[in-house]
Parts: structure tokens; C-alpha cells; sequence
């Protein structure tokens, strides 16, 4: 059985976003990067609310950049392989490849993914994950 994880990168006491809804602010430096790398290692499906979706669609063209450092390289690759599922009830079509939309939340399907998944799956995004940690399908806590 694969494991449910909620990984997040926050503040110490506790902001995922500043003020104005950004995040950019924790930006990881290329140790912190290399160490989120192993942890996503793992992951071999990403579950994403719309919001982080958008943001993370960064990693789908990422590849190209020219002066890329390895961390980001790496990263791209994991991103890249993994699949995603993206909840939205404004979202049509997926914009990535290995990606595909549901229109809500359905804790009993997430269960299933998690008996029969391969590798561990991720949960991403505040709203997403705090469906997931009230239906008790959370298994471990990366922030």
C-alpha cells in the first residue's frame, strides 16, 4: 500500500503564502532543493487543487531552460514522470502531460488509489490537503 503525504513548504509558524497569496518567498536554495528531490523521489502520483496545479505547470516546460542548474533539471525529470491528478470544478482539460482533472474530491476513490498505487502518492495544496487530512487518508506530514 502506498503511503498518502502531505508535503509542503512553510513558514515556522505555520504560512504556506505571504500576504498577497504568493509563495515565492521560500524559494529553496540548491541544498534545500537537492533534499526536496529525494523526498519527491517516491512520489509516483501528485494530487493538486487548481492553484498549485497552475503553479506547478512551471515543471512542464522547465526542461528547456538553458542555464538550469542540476537540481532543477532533477526535479523536472521527477515532476515530468509522475502522474497528476488535478481536483477542479473549473478546470476543463489538463494542460501537462500524465495529468488528468476530477471535479471533486472523492475520499473512497483516493483510498483505492492508495491500496493499489506502486509508489506513494502526494497531496498538494492547503484546501486539497486539509479534505484529505479530515477523511484520515493523510499518512505522513513533509513541512
Amino acid at each position: 500500500m502506498a503511503k498518502l503525504i502531505y508535503s509542503t513548504i512553510a513558514s515556522i509558524d505555520g504560512y504556506i503564502a505571504d500576504e498577497r497569496g504568493n509563495f515565492d518567498w521560500a524559494a529553496p536554495d540548491e541544498e534545500v532543493h537537492a533534499f526536496v528531490n529525494e523526498l519527491e523521489r517516491e512520489i509516483g502520483t501528485y494530487l493538486y487543487g487548481r492553484r498549485i496545479y497552475e503553479t506547478m505547470l512551471f515543471w512542464e516546460t522547465a526542461h528547456t531552460l538553458v542555464d538550469a542548474p542540476p537540481v532543477v533539471r532533477d526535479y523536472t525529470s521527477i515532476w515530468q514522470a509522475a502522474d497528476k491528478i488535478v481536483y477542479s470544478r473549473s478546470l476543463e482539460a489538463p494542460t501537462s502531460a500524465r495529468t488528468r482533472i476530477e471535479h471533486s474530491f472523492d475520499p473512497e476513490a483516493v483510498g483505492r488509489l492508495k491500496a493499489t498505487a506502486e509508489r506513494d502518492v502526494s497531496v498538494g495544496g492547503p484546501h486539497l490537503a486539509a479534505q484529505a487530512i479530515a477523511a484520515g487518508l493523510v499518512d505522513e506530514f513533509h513541512l
